[in-house]
């Protein structure tokens, strides 16, 4: 079995996050880095990848998401569901 990724539209991002399944994750592409959400029953992880260096954020709701990756994305930034 394979994943379907599908892109999403940057204003779709944060209703993307509020109704994330813990099988189902998100992923930005920056120019130098990637970040990966996903979502537990009780929060989210957020992992920060950037040259081979991965570092785990954990936030408790999708406005804290929001929050946490505001001034971490680019206006380039390419989204995906999967």
């Amino acid at each position: 079995m394979s994943y379907q990724e599908r892109e999403i539209p940057r204003e779709n991002l944060e209703k993307s996050i509020q109704v994330l399944d813990s099988d189902e994750g998100l992923r930005i592409d920056n120019k130098t880095s990637r970040i990966f959400i996903n979502k537990t029953a009780r929060r989210y992880c957020i992992n920060m990848s950037e040259n081979g260096h991965d570092e785990f954020i954990h936030k408790n709701s999708a406005s804290e998401v929001m929050s946490f990756l505001s001034d971490k994305t680019e206006s380039s930034s390419k989204i995906f569901s999967y």
